[in-house]
């Protein structure tokens, strides 16, 4: 899974941006904030998700790894694909959204191009209880960010496994303050803490 990428940056779209890593091309498909970070020529960074569907492999792009995680959580939502997700994180920054879904401003969230009422309700009923004021805040009890690709990753097997995303984030973070440094030994710490 490719949770990062940093490189130079060949050429941008109107919905994508092409990042040159050793060589090899990647077409990343980038939120506003992300699209924002990024110009022509440069050296750019993106947090990222890759989806492998039927009809192809499609990765997406995050200023960062709050956006990101905000991101999976929408698009876990019945009826919220991607571009809804990537949609929403444009029109409004991780905070905003997060209060919203918080506050249950369906007249806001269905304001978003392509968000209907019907999308915005279960939105905010699948995700109302899952975003918490600190997270919205930024406050100290709010679980920490995952640092590095490494983290991702693991974060992701541990989700993959059952675990919730808060749990998944602490075990990384205590497995790391263990000493832990491959994704081996971050995954195989986490585990023996959960």
């Amino acid at each position: 899974m490719i949770g990062y990428l940093k490189g130079k940056v060949l050429d941008l779209t109107l919905e994508s941006a092409l990042i040159a890593v050793n060589g090899v091309g990647y077409e990343v498909f980038c939120s506003g904030a992300a699209f924002s970070k990024l110009a022509r020529g440069n050296e750019g960074e993106v947090y990222t998700v890759m989806q492998v569907k039927e009809d192809g492999i499609s990765l997406y792009g995050f200023a960062d790894l709050k956006e990101k995680q905000l991101f999976l959580r929408l698009t876990s939502v019945q009826g919220v694909g991607a571009k809804m997700a990537l949609s929403l994180l444009s029109a409004m920054r991780p905070d905003e959204l997060s209060a919203c879904i918080a506050s249950a401003d369906v007249k806001r969230l269905s304001a978003v191009k392509g968000v209907g009422k019907k999308t915005a309700d279960r939105i905010i009923l699948e995700l109302h209880g899952k975003i918490s004021a600190n997270e919205i805040l930024g406050g100290e009890g709010a679980p920490a960010a995952v640092a590095s690709p490494e983290d991702e990753d693991a974060l992701s097997a541990l989700m993959n496994l059952g675990f919730t995303r808060q749990e998944s984030t602490r075990a990384v973070e205590r497995a790391r303050k263990g000493g832990a440094k491959s994704l081996e030994e971050i995954i195989a710490a986490a585990l023996k803490q959960m």
